[in-house]
């Protein structure tokens, strides 16, 4: 039987290290996404994780990472806690930042989650998990730049949920606020 692979994009120290560290001891194989893998160094050693680099604004790079983790096994997880984020008056923003902030934040998670829905319906099982915060229901002065791709994430779980839970596909978006240790 094929291993079972969790898919964590968006891989760090805080929420991520510690969802591998836990998928890791229940048996999954791990397959963390991150724009600069070296920072994963530790964790991979710690919990024999994956580390692949991936961008997650760009398909072709999400798609070398879903076929990183179709190596490692059968897709049965896949986490997006991936952010982009930029701050300060709407006035000031830089147009620029706040489209990269976009990109990573919502289509990311667009990108992410279609590619774990088209491994999950062929299996006919799974869960996808979006990271949000308090910014993905209400906007905060000064967070534009935040709350428009976590707002966007929400929109896209709730319609993946709608679509994939007929298909015994779980989605859930979860607000998480605050660095985690």
């Amino acid at each position: 039987m094929a291993a079972t692979v969790a898919v964590i994009a968006g891989a760090g120290a805080g929420l991520s290290a510690s969802l591998a560290r836990l998928l890791g001891k229940q048996g999954f194989r791990v397959v963390l996404a991150a724009r600069n893998v070296d920072k994963l160094s530790a964790l991979v050693q710690e919990t024999g994780a994956q580390a692949v680099e991936t961008d997650v604004s760009d398909a072709a790079s999400v798609e070398r990472l879903f076929e990183a983790a179709d190596k490692a096994g059968s897709l049965e997880i896949a986490v997006f806690n991936a952010s982009g984020r930029t701050r300060g008056p709407i006035a000031e923003l830089d147009p620029e930042a706040v489209k990269q902030a976009l990109l990573v934040g919502a289509y990311g998670g667009f990108l992410v989650g279609q590619q774990a829905a088209r491994r999950l319906v062929a299996r006919d099982s799974g869960s996808i998990l979006f990271t949000g915060a308090t910014a993905s229901l209400k906007g905060f002065s000064g967070s534009a730049g935040f709350a428009m791709p976590k707002f966007g994430l929400r929109g896209l779980a709730q319609s993946m949920a709608r679509e994939l839970g007929p298909k015994n596909i779980h989605v859930a978006h979860f607000i998480i606020d605050g660095q985690i240790e």
